[in-house]
């Protein structure tokens, strides 16, 4: 089990404070996003919190591309043109709705994993190097004031997304990252109970180490 025994009530302080952020973070849909989204001085501290994920051997095996509002509009012609590809039969409504993904949150970023072989570093531990940098950004977005959503969809597994961003052939486009202002709040999911995946390991007797 976890140590129990009592530190520094300041530390315990800023511990409880920092779990209330992590506790208030939820994923509010990119649809349910406004401007206004962070300013520059504000993504900068966003990105200082991804610098601060996991990285074996500084590999820095991720990245985020920032999708400006002045970039949108070609955006969403990437993903009208990713539909069509996909299906041809598409309407010009299912492909109007395509473009409209783009243009919705403020702040639109893709990240992106290096997923060339590495003797000491599998892909599992960039992906995850990954996950804990956008956890961080959505985290202090969150104490910013902000709301935000981690999105994937077909899209990114299409030839004209790896085209548009000059993505090589190892590249892993893993999700957009959406960030803005909470159109409305919405109620707070409620989380699992540690319970239900958390648990203490028992060696089994066949391996004869001692508990």
């Amino acid at each position: 089990m976890c140590d129990t025994s009592v530190g520094d009530p300041w530390r315990e302080e800023s511990a409880a404070w920092a779990l209330q952020w992590v506790q208030q973070r939820q994923t509010v849909l990119p649809k349910r996003l406004t401007a206004p989204g962070p300013d520059a001085r504000q993504c900068e501290a966003l990105l200082q919190a991804a610098a601060a994920a996991p990285d074996h051997e500084r590999l820095l095996p991720w990245r985020l591309i920032a999708v400006p509002p002045c970039a949108r509009a070609a955006l969403g012609e990437v993903f009208a043109q990713a539909l069509r590809e996909r299906d041809p039969t598409a309407t010009a409504e299912q492909q109007a709705q395509a473009r409209e993904k783009a243009a919705r949150a403020p702040l639109l970023w893709l990240l992106v994993v290096d997923g060339r072989p590495h003797e000491d570093v599998p892909v599992r531990e960039r992906l995850i190097s990954a996950g804990c940098a956008v956890q961080n950004v959505m985290l202090v977005a969150t104490a910013m004031g902000y709301g935000s959503a981690l999105t994937s969809g077909k899209a990114l597994d299409s030839a004209v997304l790896r085209r548009a961003f000059a993505l090589s052939d190892t590249d892993i486009p893993v999700c957009f990252l959406s960030i803005g202002t909470v159109r409305q709040a919405k109620t707070p999911r409620e989380r699992p109970q540690p319970a239900a995946f958390f648990s203490v390991w028992t060696p089994p007797a066949a391996t004869g180490v001692s508990a």
